[in-house]
């Protein structure tokens, strides 16, 4: 069993930042990966950011490129989900989750565990 904890989200302004935070426990392996989704009222969860344990490689939406950057701690199995230049669209629940395999996949579906979720809110 896996258990996921956000922390980080809050109140921001349109143009400001904020640190997202991901703390896994229980079984992780170097392969598993890593993830960032977000849901908004009356919107279908989607698909933010990537990254594997290992590091090798991260993936973004083209909503979000350049402006967040994921990586991780693997000694504190922590992933963390740095958000820049911030817009009152980015308004949403964001959600921390698993895919216990090797692949790379951006539909919620695909991942295995899920945390509780962390709102993040941006004002125009």
């Amino acid at each position: 069993q896996v258990q996921l904890a956000e922390s980080g989200g809050g109140l921001v302004q349109a143009g400001g930042s904020l640190r997202l935070s991901c703390a896994a426990s229980g079984r992780t392996f170097i392969t598993d990966v890593m993830a960032w989704f977000r849901q908004a009222p009356g919107k279908e969860r989607e698909f933010v950011s990537a990254i594997r344990w290992s590091g090798a490689s991260t993936y973004y939406a083209d909503s979000v490129k350049g402006r967040f950057t994921i990586s991780r701690d693997v000694a504190k199995t922590t992933v963390y989900l740095q958000m820049n230049s911030l817009k009152p669209e980015d308004t949403a629940v964001y959600y921390c989750a698993l895919n216990a395999g090797i692949s790379v996949h951006r539909e919620p579906s695909e991942y295995d565990y899920w945390g509780q979720g962390t709102q993040v809110t941006v004002s125009p």
